[in-house]
């Protein structure tokens, strides 16, 4: 009986990814959304770079880059409770870097809480925080990871 719960519970769980189309983050409502057939299944509250406003353009601006990229792989072990990378930058960041003779960084991930942050996640997630990351709360990175898979095509908006 537990294999065939085991069985089932795999079959539901790929399932649930191999239907998610992107993930779409909207910068101005501080929104993520899990986007499946076109609508929204699921909606996080997140906090975005220090400097929100305007697209990233080299490393340590402290800006959330804007455009389309894809969900890598994902990390349980830095100094953010879990996380997965961005494909940031892409060809046309990359150009535009090149054009500026600047370096347009890296690193970027949506990500957790810092890790051994005392401070309540509501509190935390009122303000923004990171050097150009996407964070979420511990709880809502949880979710978040159970619904995507790498390749996922996530889309971030102004």
């Amino acid at each position: 009986m537990k294999i065939l719960l085991l069985i089932l519970i795999t079959l539901l769980s790929a399932s649930v990814h191999a239907e998610i189309d992107k993930v779409t983050v909207d910068k101005s409502k501080r929104r993520l959304y899990i986007i499946e057939n076109d609508q929204v299944i699921h909606e996080f509250r997140i906090a975005l770079g220090k400097r929100p406003i305007g697209h990233k353009v080299y490393e340590g601006d402290q800006r959330t880059p804007e455009g389309s990229y894809k969900l890598e792989h994902v990390m349980e072990d830095s100094q953010f409770y879990r996380s997965i990378h961005i494909s940031y930058p892409n060809q046309d960041d990359i150009a535009n870097a090149v054009r500026l003779k600047v370096n347009p960084g890296g690193n970027i991930k949506i990500h957790g809480q810092k890790n051994g942050e005392v401070k309540p996640s509501q509190f935390v997630q009122s303000f923004d925080w990171t050097d150009g990351c996407i964070a979420l709360s511990n709880e809502d990175m949880d979710q978040l990871l159970a619904l995507v898979t790498p390749g996922t095509p996530i889309e971030i908006l102004p």
